[in-house]
């Protein structure tokens, strides 16, 4: 089998439901980094206490970092290619 037919080959009903699932999951996790993001750029009140104890210079960067692991995880789960082998 070639693997163009494999690529067009219909998924199931159980398959596109785990599609669906990893789809949503990936949406979710990535807003909740990128808000974690936020929250290590911009403390709140309630959690400046914790974040005054580092360095400014580690918690931008730990934000950037997690900015651009959130915007992967969306972009999986925009992507969609969870059954496809390379």
């Amino acid at each position: 089998m070639a693997l163009e037919e494999f690529e067009k080959k219909e998924l199931s009903q159980r398959e596109k439901g785990l599609v669906n699932m990893k789809s949503i999951t990936n949406y979710v996790m990535g807003l909740f980094i990128i808000a974690a993001g936020l929250l290590f750029l911009i403390p709140i009140d309630a959690t400046a206490v914790f974040i005054s104890r580092y360095d400014p210079d580690l918690l931008k960067v730990m934000a950037v970092t997690c900015f651009i692991y959130g915007l992967f995880r969306i972009y999986r789960g925009y992507n969609k290619n969870y059954f496809r082998e390379l």
